[in-house]
């Protein structure tokens, strides 16, 4: 059985295979290492962009697509009849919670603009300006899937007050509806996004959202730019209103001379929230497990399906 990687790396991470198994690594669509339609198992490339969906035509003996990325949207639509699609849902909690932690810490505390001053030469705080802090805050996450625990788990130590929120609601584990947000939102010093781009997540942070938000807080985005209405967020930041943490944009790559880069209230990182050194060892040991059960016909885990 041939399958695809995306990675050389990834050889000597996922684990003992049979010999009918046969790894080659494609690490896109101008290098393929043989013969395309003998492919039934594929991993594509980490963060793959639309295009990498360009070469499912040829893989015409596709069943299993495994992602290295907790999203899914490029692939929702494109999966061909006969093949499944599985993401790396698990994967990334940690580190993303990770750099939540960070990034909510860094801009509520002003790390941005103390690096500025920084570059200047300048002592920033000489007059003793105390910052906003995490600690006691009341946090507000949006998306309440393993990614929202563990920042929940992250972000325990502070004392934080938490409020989950999910597509539906879902009472036994105390999380409410995206419907209930407008209620909800004034009440929160900080807001993170970890939910999936889909169609009902789209422009889900619209002019409406942003103005619900109270004066002073803080918008976390960890999960995909296009969630968020720019024009929208720029208008609130550019009135200094509230702050944001962006790991992700949209448009993205952000293009040189766009205003979110000139914004002093906005910390903005470029889509690093999943890209640590622990990423491979542990995307790559899915992929070696999920190899493993598709070999022994038993379910795979992180079944995608479209709407997810």
């Amino acid at each position: 059985m041939k399958v695809w990687i995306a990675h050389e790396v990834g050889r000597n991470l996922l684990g003992e295979l049979p010999d009918e198994v046969e790894v080659e690594v494609c690490e896109d669509a101008a290098t393929m290492p043989s013969d395309p339609a003998d492919v039934v198992f594929w991993v594509p490339p980490f963060l793959s962009r639309s295009r990498a969906t360009d070469l499912l035509t040829k893989l015409t003996a596709l069943r299993a697509i495994q992602l290295l990325s907790a999203g899914a949207e490029v692939w929702i639509g494109r999966v061909p009849p006969g093949a499944e699609l599985y993401d790396a849902r698990g994967v990334h909690d940690k580190p993303v919670a990770e750099w939540v932690l960070g990034a909510t810490i860094g801009a509520l505390r002003q790390f941005p603009q103390f690096v500025r001053a920084q570059s200047r030469e300048q002592w920033a705080n000489a007059a003793f300006t105390p910052t906003a802090e995490l600690t006691g805050a009341r946090v507000l996450i949006v998306g309440a899937g393993s990614i929202g625990r563990a920042v929940e788990e992250h972000l325990a130590p502070f004392g934080v007050t938490v409020t989950r929120v999910a597509r539906t609601a879902r009472p036994d584990e105390d999380v409410h509806a995206v419907e209930e947000l407008p209620g909800l939102l004034p009440y929160a010093d900080v807001v993170v996004l970890v939910v999936p781009l889909t169609e009902s997540t789209r422009g889900l942070v619209d002019a409406g959202f942003l103005a619900a938000m109270a004066d002073g807080a803080l918008l976390v985005n960890a999960a995909r730019g296009p969630v968020v209405d720019t024009a929208a967020l720029l208008t609130e930041l550019s009135s200094g209103r509230i702050s944001a943490a962006l790991d992700v944009t949209d448009p993205e790559p952000l293009p040189a001379g766009h205003p979110l880069w000139a914004l002093p209230n906005l910390f903005l990182t470029p889509h690093t929230g999943g890209a640590v050194r622990g990423l491979f060892p542990r995307a790559y040991g899915l992929v070696g497990d999920q190899l493993r059960r598709f070999l022994a016909g038993t379910p795979l885990i992180n079944r995608v399906v479209d709407g997810y």
